[in-house]
């Protein structure tokens, strides 16, 4: 199982769609296939006079480079799309017979059947399942020491066991880094969801939280008006109505990532907001002095506030003050006392920390229910 799919759960190709390596590695191990043309001449001048033997060990050098290249490129495309039954016997059948044809060489060209090793520690170490490559790495070349020591060869060919060290030890070395950088990716997409899924929880939260408390404001204030005046709980019924739609225009806005608070548009519905919830308010006229950059965050710090307020303030009275870079909102409540930030202000401190703001929570501008609270948003 590679390090995608031990992480996801799940094999994935993308991974070998873009990762260069994936993608053409399979150059570099072609290169390599010009160091055979030394096994290839030691068969010309071991078999001379011998036409048959010669061919023969040439073909078994050219059906090396064949199975070596087999093997190379499925273990490759297996690492990074998941590995099959048919992956593993075909990358494992390919290395067995290089194995065989490197062990029938010996008899014919001696020590220079082990230089031929290399090959096999390539494929064992860029292309083997998990948990084999060094294993099989080390193995092939004690393997390969023995062969030389019983052929009584060591003393002048032991520098051919230093390619399949080399190249087993780059191999196994690139495919801990191959595969590292695949986890941290699979780490940074599933980050990325979390933090989408949050996105879309909290811009829910506030279009919802806001929306549902002007309705049912709204709809107690048509109820009480529906006998003693008709025509304006009609009219009450009617902007229920209205704000139904737009919050499901609004709510599918947000799942699709689109919407964006307007900073007017917030002090519009503040204002009928706290009026039907017979809140006494003050309010800023002149949204042109927040900073363009800024609207966006202060719309929204100023949508949650004012949910709050009404849902949970008690107040009587709200005034709400903005600069360029910084928004406040006071109430005359009955304050946070000790209780917990609920998930509106937890909420809010999220999306401010992400535009690298702060905000301050105190008492507010005190009133008959207690001291009120303050909320007040500042942005860099």
């Amino acid at each position: 199982m590679t390090a995608a799919e031990s992480v996801a759960g799940a094999p994935s190709d993308e991974g070998y769609g873009t990762d260069p390596w994936a993608r053409h590695g399979w150059v570099l191990a072609a290169i390599w296939l010009v160091f055979l043309a030394f096994p290839a001449l030691a068969i010309l001048q071991e078999t001379s006079g011998r036409p048959a033997e010669r061919v023969a060990g040439l073909l078994a050098v050219l059906a090396f480079s064949g199975f070596y290249l087999w093997g190379f490129l499925r273990g490759q495309g297996a690492l990074h799309c998941g590995w099959s039954r048919t992956d593993r016997v075909i990358v494992l059948g390919s290395f067995a017979a290089m194995v065989l044809i490197v062990l029938a060489l010996v008899p014919v060209i001696g020590a220079e059947a082990v230089g031929m090793t290399t090959f096999l520690t390539a494929v064992a170490a860029f292309s083997f399942p998990d948990r084999w490559p060094l294993p099989t790495v080390v193995a092939v070349v004690v393997v390969a020491a023995v062969v030389l020591v019983t052929t009584g060869t060591f003393p002048q060919a032991w520098p051919f066991l230093f390619l399949p060290v080399l190249i087993g030890g780059f191999g196994l070395l690139m495919r801990r880094l191959i595969l590292s950088d695949e986890r941290h990716q699979v780490l940074q997409r599933s980050l990325a969801v979390s933090a989408e899924r949050d996105r879309v929880a909290r811009d829910v939260h506030d279009v919802l939280g806001h929306s549902l408390t002007v309705v049912t404001l709204k709809a107690d204030l048509a109820e009480r008006l529906i006998d003693i005046d008709p025509e304006r709980a009609k009219g009450e019924l009617a902007d229920i109505r209205a704000l139904s739609r737009q919050s499901l225009a609004e709510i599918r806005a947000t799942v699709s990532g689109l919407r964006v608070a307007r900073l007017a548009d917030e002090r519009e519905s503040a204002a009928t907001a706290l009026r039907d919830a017979g809140i006494e308010a003050v309010l800023p006229a002149d949204g042109d002095i927040v900073d363009p950059a800024h609207r966006i965050t202060i719309a929204w710090a100023l949508r949650e506030a004012i949910t709050n307020v009404i849902r949970h303030s008690g107040a009587k009275r709200v005034e709400v003050e903005w600069g360029p870079s910084w928004l406040e909102v006071a109430d005359d409540g009955r304050g946070l006392r000790g209780r917990k930030e609920g998930t509106g202000l937890t909420g809010l401190r999220e999306r401010v920390d992400q535009a690298g703001g702060r905000i301050e929570v105190g008492d507010g501008i005190g009133g008959s229910a207690g001291p009120g609270t303050r909320v007040r948003v500042e942005l860099p």
